[in-house]
């Protein structure tokens, strides 16, 4: 049985003009794992309002981050791909949740050259609704009215594997080596706090308080809360940080409804009032840097440190082609084909 690999990335638009940003927001707020409320409701919400209002505010945004070749999201998921593909004798084809670089597409192509099973490995080191599940859904539904006989697997998620600790880890300690920071911010993107209690499958654990996470439960395979803070744990003690000396917050929230906290950008403003100088900041929901590192982060986030009387703020890449993941990346890839192929 041939076998191929599909990453998946989450997407981006065409290009950084209103229009295009308008239609690709639509697709990705419309998905119903993303605005988890009934049908009408997004409908009004994203069509009504959302779509009325944040296309130009979001267009200025990606104009600010935006390549000569294209989305630095796809530019540097291609880059992966090319990367991957010359560690193994697989084919390696590329899709987005979102846009025009279909799943169907992806599988389409594998497909074309003979392939009969496929590995889609979700580029997301954490566990979540609006990431990895609405991903495997959408593979899932095309499979069945495109390719019925394709046989699908895909990689679970990587968040605690040693291997990736590592590999994040040791990212981390080259990009800030030599470099002087009173504080290492760890910052996940966010998601409603009913996300987290709907992907409970013991319906009871999670309560977002201060232990849940912490008390070991069935429901942290998919609890993307628990998943973040343990990447913030494990690379912590994996540089042997100090307690005190680095913390986990949350990013990009939408809406009135309670999203996980910290927020980072009132912990960046905390940061700055307590009179922290100097700090650095890592986005680990992400493998490829993207408009919430390089403009919500790297450019906001840097702006409201130094209004704050912050001086040196260091943002820390995305793993993005770092040698190191590329190896890891074709490594799982490998051994799933020997397994595969074993079994």
């Amino acid at each position: 049985m041939r076998k191929g690999v599909l990453l998946v990335n989450l997407g981006s638009p065409e290009s950084p003009e209103p229009k295009d940003v308008k239609k690709y927001l639509g697709e990705f707020l419309m998905d119903e794992r993303v605005i988890d409320v009934p049908l009408w409701a997004r409908t009004l919400l994203v069509k009504g309002i959302i779509l009325n209002t944040r296309p130009k505010q979001s267009a200025k945004a990606y104009k600010k981050i935006w390549w000569e070749e294209g989305s630095p999201l796809i530019v540097l998921s291609e880059r992966l791909q090319e990367a991957v593909q010359k560690h193994t004798e697989l084919p390696i084809a590329l899709a987005m949740r979102y846009g025009s670089m279909t799943i169907k597409k992806g599988l389409q192509e594998l497909v074309d050259k003979g392939v009969e099973e496929v590995f889609i490995i979700p580029l997301y080191p954490q566990f979540a609704m609006a990431t990895t599940e609405t991903i495997l859904v959408l593979a899932e539904e095309v499979r069945q009215a495109n390719f019925p006989n394709l046989k699908i697997d895909s990689l679970p998620a990587f968040y605690n594997k040693p291997e990736y600790i590592k590999v994040l880890a040791e990212s981390v300690k080259g990009h800030l080596q030599g470099k002087d920071y009173e504080h290492l911010l760890f910052s996940y993107h966010g998601v409603p706090e009913r996300h987290i209690r709907k992907s409970d499958i013991t319906k009871s654990h999670c309560k977002i308080d201060g232990s849940c996470c912490e008390t070991a439960s069935k429901a942290h395979e998919f609890c993307y809360r628990h998943q973040c803070k343990e990447v913030t744990r494990l690379v912590g003690e994996y540089l042997g940080l100090e307690d005190n000396s680095y913390s986990t917050s949350f990013q990009s929230r939408l809406g009135f409804d309670p999203w996980l906290q910290p927020y980072t950008d009132r912990t960046i403003e905390r940061l700055g009032k307590k009179g922290i100088k100097s700090m650095a900041i890592v986005t680990p929901a992400f493998v490829s840097d993207c408009l919430e590192t390089l403009e919500e982060i790297a450019m906001e986030g840097e702006e409201i440190f130094h209004e704050l009387g912050g001086k040196d703020f260091t943002t820390v890449p995305c793993l993005n082609t770092d040698a190191s993941w590329v190896k890891l990346l074709s490594d799982w890839i490998n051994q799933w084909s020997e397994t595969t192929v074993k079994a």
